[in-house]
């Protein structure tokens, strides 16, 4: 019996900066409970930092929102980030000026961020089991170690070699 776990989502669209610093941050947070990743968000030092901060704050209080419109008991010491994505939104395209009258192109990029929060499984029940671990018999057969046919193999390209350099040694002497 599976037992279904709400997400809870904020948006944060057309943010000025790369989709590739904002990862850096949300990596940070992701997998973490939201208390912790609201003080990894507050303390980084990045310029997107405060947005996140900010995106996962709302997150929050929309899990709160939805719990209590829908009269789902919401236990917020318990919500995690579940998922958190910075997805690639339009490029503004601009001109740089360059050397003897040319112009460069570049792109401004802009990131769309989700935040998702849902709230982890709770333990089974208030009474806890402990299992023993089981002990596995060891049994090793030993094996004598023949190679009757590589050994034949080896021993006749050695011979081979000498020969032919006893040879050319003794041609140019």
């Amino acid at each position: 019996m599976a037992v279904e776990t709400k997400e809870y989502r904020a948006e944060a669209k057309f943010q000025r900066v790369s989709p590739q610093k904002a990862r850096l941050v949300l990596d940070l947070i992701k997998g973490r409970g939201v208390e912790e990743a609201l003080t990894v968000a507050a303390f980084t030092k990045k310029r997107i930092a405060p947005v996140i901060h900010k995106l996962l704050t709302s997150a929050v209080d929309n899990a709160k929102y939805v719990a209590g419109e829908q009269g789902v008991d919401l236990d917020v010491d318990n919500l995690y980030v579940k998922t958190a994505l910075a997805n690639d939104g339009p490029r503004m395209k601009r001109i740089r000026p360059a050397p003897m009258g040319r112009a460069f192109r570049y792109q401004r990029r802009l990131t769309h961020i989700v935040l998702s929060v849902a709230e982890r499984e709770a333990a089974g029940g208030l009474v806890t089991k402990v299992e023993e671990p089981t002990v596995e018999p060891k049994a090793k057969a030993v094996k004598p170690k023949t190679a009757p046919k590589a050994t034949k193999k080896k021993a006749e390209e050695p011979q081979a070699a000498p020969k032919a350099t006893k040879k050319k040694a003794s041609t140019k002497a």
